[in-house]
């Protein structure tokens, strides 16, 4: 795991993305960027540039959060039990920044494993298919072969 400055990430991190991935916030429901954002490519940890989800695996699960159905690589997910707010939830971080990323649930389209993944687009940034390679994510365009 890589250590980051909270001093850095203060300046590098708007103020909601600070408190997602470093606090465990969680952004109001269909308010994120990434809730209705259907272009291909993948999503990466906003902190680390960590890739964790692609495009491909994306859905509308109308729960107000980008959903998906499987990480990239489920070793760069790091799923921890939650009991905040009276409940019990899995929560989600990332392996390499263990930045709080939202939940997954077992609700999902069970043809595609039956997991959905709810995810605070302020957690994310978005990779288009076009700039991978030339941001260094090359290697998962592999993703998008059909």
């Amino acid at each position: 795991m890589t250590e980051f400055s909270k001093d850095e990430l203060k300046e590098r991190l708007t103020p909601e993305q600070y408190d997602v991935t470093q606090n465990a916030a969680t952004e109001r429901p269909f308010t994120g960027k990434y809730d209705q954002w259907w272009d291909d490519g993948i999503f990466v940890d906003v902190v680390s540039g960590e890739p964790l989800f692609s495009s491909t695996d994306k859905y509308d699960s109308g729960c107000g959060w980008p959903a998906f159905t499987k990480g990239i690589d489920d070793d760069d997910l790091v799923e921890n039990t939650d009991h905040s707010f009276g409940m019990t939830r899995t929560e989600v971080r990332s392996k390499e920044a263990n930045s709080h990323l939202g939940h997954v649930f077992e609700d999902g389209p069970a043809d595609k494993g039956g997991l959905r993944y709810c995810i605070n687009s302020a957690s994310l940034r978005f990779v288009p298919k076009a700039d991978m390679e030339k941001e260094g994510y090359g290697k998962y365009l592999k993703l998008f072969d059909k």
